[in-house]
């Protein structure tokens, strides 16, 4: 029976780090540390690597999505399934930017990483890099985030903690799978197809995201528009109540046309405004609530739409329109 063949696209990140003098984890393994690791898994697959870059996750950005987004269009035809190998820090965010840039994809794409380096005698590094494998030859198509016992929708991953080997957890929905004895898929999902690949590349990081907190002055974001932010997060009270004394900014961004998204502080739920009168009255002034999507998944969307030339007038239509799993639509 003939081996599928899997790209592995390395990022760097903990799973290939080591300790420098100061006790601090950089960069050090290439991506042959992973085969070295665990040499069994060309029994599983013929596996090839792209080094993408060799960096802490802390310093990932929109450059190395596109650069992603476009290793993966290039070499879609060649391989039956892709793994990316990256920190854990961003890997939410890049997980969700490249699900919303491949919204048809038809092969798998496999986030995964460790807590700590492959190096250590108790990594987490050989089980998650197996695992990541072994759902990307699975005949079943999207991104996703493999890591501890869970198989997460790319645009509903969050980390969740530092230092449990279980790092990840979904966000406002149900795990997609479970990495068990046998791999248990809990919900129905896409074949690989052969479908046409639509990339849809591009993201502008001319954003700012906010955390409320009681006091913050309206003249803090209006100053913000004025310095050409495109976009903004704010991150509001309760199930999304924006205090009366930063209407005035409201009301600016209105008028500059520049959206606002608002999502919940709170760790669980999902963002429902106008439950209390500052969420309803600022409804009216023109923000959108983002109901259940992660803040991954938000501001990355965010980006993307904004590099994509959606207008204002439709930019809540938009944001809360389901593209690839990322909300619950109302």
């Amino acid at each position: 029976m003939k081996k599928p063949k899997i790209l592995i696209l390395f990022c760097g990140g903990t799973i290939s780090m080591t300790k420098n003098m100061a006790g601090a984890l950089v960069g050090h393994y290439s991506a042959d540390q992973l085969f070295n690791m665990e040499p069994r898994v060309k029994q599983l697959a013929n596996l090839d690597v792209e080094v993408v870059a060799d960096i802490d996750s802390t310093n990932m950005n929109w450059v190395h999505w596109e650069k992603l987004v476009d290793l993966i269009a290039k070499n879609y035809s060649k391989y039956d399934g892709f793994i990316v190998t990256c920190g854990t820090n961003t890997m939410a965010y890049t997980s969700s930017a490249i699900s919303f840039a491949l919204p048809n994809i038809g092969k798998p794409v496999v986030f995964t990483g460790a807590q700590i380096p492959a190096e250590e005698i108790n990594t987490d590094a050989r089980n998650n890099f197996v695992n990541a494998l072994r759902v990307a030859i699975m005949d079943m198509a999207g991104v996703f985030v493999v890591f501890g016992s869970k198989i997460i929708l790319g645009c509903r991953a969050k980390k969740v903690n530092e230092s449990e080997l279980e790092a990840f957890d979904v966000f406002n929905d149900t795990n997609f799978g479970e990495i068990m004895i046998k791999i248990k898929i809990n919900r129905k999902y896409n074949r690989c197809h052969n479908k046409k690949l639509i990339v849809k590349n591009g993201f502008d990081n001319n954003i700012v995201s906010l955390t409320l907190v009681p006091g913050l002055k309206s003249e803090h974001l209006v100053k913000l528009i004025d310095n050409k932010v495109k976009g903004m997060v704010i991150r509001a009270f309760g199930s999304g109540d924006i205090p009366y004394d930063l209407f005035p900014a409201l009301e600016y961004a209105r008028k500059k046309q520049v959206p606002i998204l608002v999502t919940t502080q709170c760790p669980r739920g999902a963002t429902v405004m106008g439950i209390n009168e500052p969420g309803r009255l600022a409804l009216k002034l023109g923000v959108i609530q983002v109901f259940d999507m992660s803040m991954e998944a938000m501001s990355t969307k965010l980006m993307w739409a904004l590099k994509h030339k959606v207008s204002y007038k439709k930019m809540k239509k938009f944001i809360q329109t389901n593209l690839v799993g990322e909300i619950k639509e109302k």
